[in-house]
C-alpha cells in the first residue's frame, strides 16, 4: 500500500518543520530577551503550528510504516536582526511551499490521496505564515523605528 516515494517526502517535510520549529523557537527566545515580546510571542505561535505540522506528517509516516525521522534538514540561524530574521523565515516558508506542491503532485501520482491532502493543508498553512513575515518585513521597512517599538511589550 505505502509508496516509499511518498513516505520520503513526507519525511523530508518532516526534516523542513523540525528545522523551522528550531528557528522559530530560537527567535522567540532572541526576541523576547531583546523586549520584542508581541513579535516573539507571534512566532512562538508559529512554531507551535510547525510542531503540529511535524506530528501530522509523523502520525502519517508511522500509518505507512515508515519510520520517521528525527533530524532537521538544516541549523537554526542565531543572532540576526529582525530583518534578515523575517527573510530567513519567509525563506523557510518559500522552500515549504514549493517542496510541498511538488509533493502533492507526487502523492496524486502514487495514488496516495491522504498524504495530498496533508500537503495541501500545509501548503495553506505555509503560505499563511510567509503571508505573515512578508506583511512584518513590509511594515518595518517602511515605518522603521515606530512600527517596531509597537513589538514590545
Amino acid at each position: 500500500m505505502a509508496s516509499e516515494k511518498v513516505i520520503k517526502a513526507l519525511n523530508e517535510a518532516r526534516g523542513r518543520e523540525l528545522t523551522a520549529i528550531l528557528q522559530y523557537m530560537a527567535q522567540h527566545y532572541e526576541l523576547e530577551d531583546q523586549g520584542f515580546d508581541k513579535l516573539g510571542d507571534a512566532i512562538k505561535k508559529i512554531a507551535i503550528e510547525e510542531m503540529k505540522h511535524a506530528e501530522m506528517l509523523a502520525e502519517r509516516i508511522l500509518f505507512l510504516n515508515g519510520v520517521p525521522t528525527s533530524q532537521p534538514d538544516g541549523k537554526a540561524k542565531k543572532g540576526e536582526e529582525i530583518p534578515a530574521m523575517l527573510a530567513t523565515n519567509m525563506k523557510l516558508e518559500d522552500d515549504a511551499v514549493k517542496m510541498y506542491n511538488e509533493s502533492a503532485k507526487l502523492c496524486v501520482a502514487e495514488s496516495d490521496q491522504v498524504s495530498k491532502d496533508i500537503f495541501e493543508k500545509l501548503l495553506k498553512e505555509e503560505e499563511d505564515h510567509w503571508n505573515y513575515f512578508d506583511n512584518v518585513k513590509t511594515h518595518v521597512k517602511e515605518l522603521g523605528a515606530a512600527y517596531l517599538a509597537t513589538l514590545t511589550g
